[in-house]
């Protein structure tokens, strides 16, 4: 049996914001103390909001992924529907508002499927992805005007070649569905 963990926080000594930008992202540097009593004077933390993915099949059996550009790799990529959970938005809310704004897709069945740490060294938030099966085309994509996303419908086949090739490079879109297929066989 797996024993439980004991959480060996750190203390706090100090704490200075350096970055304010609201709901997107802010940072801060600490000096904190470890259990051993080692001081690290500068441990910086990303605070950014909590994160849904959404693994989405259609009633015909697809997985609706999208395409777009990303601009800090300087590339475009296969991802899953994702996008931030705005305040006041609980996770399944997010998730549901995403597959439609970004896709044009709802409805189905849907389930929390796992829940992952971006960066537990230094994020605070948690992304939350959820398994939608039988969705259908419910409208048209509306995308923001920072949005410039595809939609593409792919084979179950299809999506784990995107994943052996290394075609899903986004961490938080490959671990889900790599757990996806090894128990959904």
């Amino acid at each position: 049996m797996i024993k439980k963990l004991e959480n060996r926080k750190w203390k706090v000594l100090e704490s200075q914001r350096l970055l304010n930008k609201g709901v997107w992202m802010n940072l801060r540097q600490e000096k904190v103390q470890l259990p051993s009593g080692a001081i690290v004077p500068e441990w910086f933390v990303l605070e950014f909001p909590n994160w849904v993915n959404v693994i989405a099949i259609t009633k015909e059996g697809n997985f609706v992924m999208e395409d777009q550009y990303r601009h800090a790799l300087g590339q475009t990529n296969y991802e899953l529907v994702a996008g931030v959970i705005d305040p006041g938005e609980t996770p399944f809310e997010a998730a549901k508002r995403e597959l439609e704004e970004e896709t044009g897709y709802g409805g189905g069945k849907w389930e929390l499927f796992m829940t992952l740490s971006p960066n537990p060294t230094n994020h605070t938030n948690l992304s939350y992805t959820f398994l939608a099966t039988d969705v259908e085309k419910v409208c048209e994509q509306h995308q923001e005007a920072t949005e410039d996303i595809h939609v593409d419908l792919f084979t179950r086949e299809e999506v784990k070649q995107l994943l052996e090739e290394g075609e899903i490079i986004q961490a938080l879109h490959a671990a889900p569905l790599w757990k996806y297929f090894a128990e959904k066989k």
